[in-house]
């Protein structure tokens, strides 16, 4: 055997030693998660979605005993979020006292309060640039179902293996910058999402399922904070590609905080 032989020999077994590239790996787990979602061919038919339901976790009230203090009581509210293609989302949460209506309409975003007893009038506050960015993202990260082609400068990485609950987990960063990084877990054998953990070390987790148009969504999404509290979103409908008006989301006429 030559000794060109042999080198041509040595660079095919190093070739063959090189590990696959990060976002190669990246891609072929978002392409499984996607799949345990729906087909491409659903996922990708999807402009809008429209959650209803209900909010249940504790608000701060003052103390009967000492009105100085604040203490936590359980309260569950009706939740109402719209995600609409290419930019826009609405929530609105709504108690027998307070209607709170936040919005994203391409780069504007706002927060109104209703005080459904009438004793007080309305208030409405322009969002930080901040603020927004997160709306940004999570409307994003809502309508790709892990997609790139929503994502514009959204970067997935392969960030290893971990175990969760005994789950051997493939651990994926979907950034969107500035700190807002959303760290999933998915089941190596299934691409089921087992958790997400948020900016601030706030983990969610989604529990059942709700199957419209070939498309998979949780029943039940649960967000536990960094101190260990809790709240709870119930789905009682999803309805895909439902189209709202531009009012939807635009910036309500009302004077402004």
């Amino acid at each position: 055997m030559s000794l060109r032989t042999l080198f041509i020999l040595a660079g095919i077994v190093l070739l063959a030693a090189l590990p696959v590239r990060a976002d190669e790996l990246a891609d072929k787990w978002v392409i499984k998660a996607r799949a345990y979602l729906g087909s491409d061919d659903a996922l990708d038919a999807v402009r809008s979605l429209h959650f209803q339901g209900s909010f249940a976790g504790t608000e701060q009230v003052p103390d009967p005993a000492d009105a100085r203090k604040l203490i936590e009581q359980p309260v569950k509210v009706s939740i109402d979020i719209v995600f609409q293609q290419p930019m826009q989302q609405r929530q609105i949460i709504q108690s027998g006292r307070i209607e709170r209506t936040t919005a994203l309409d391409g780069y504007d975003g706002w927060e109104r309060v209703v005080d459904l007893t009438g004793k007080n009038s309305q208030r409405l506050t322009l969002l930080d640039a901040m603020s927004i960015k997160r709306l940004r993202a999570t409307t994003v990260e809502n309508l790709s179902f892990y997609s790139p082609k929503l994502g514009g400068a959204r970067e997935v990485t392969y960030l290893g293996e971990e175990d969760v609950d005994a789950i051997k987990c493939v651990k994926l960063s979907f950034s969107h910058g500035g700190n807002i990084v959303f760290l999933r877990y998915f089941d190596r054998s299934s691409g089921h999402l087992v958790k997400t953990v948020v900016e601030g070390g706030g983990e969610i987790r989604e529990e059942g399922e709700i199957i419209v148009n070939g498309v998979r969504f949780p029943k039940k999404v649960i967000n536990t904070s960094s101190r260990g509290l809790s709240t709870v979103i119930t789905f009682d409908q999803v309805t895909v590609n439902e189209s709202f008006p531009a009012d939807t989301f635009a910036v309500p006429t009302v004077p402004v905080r």
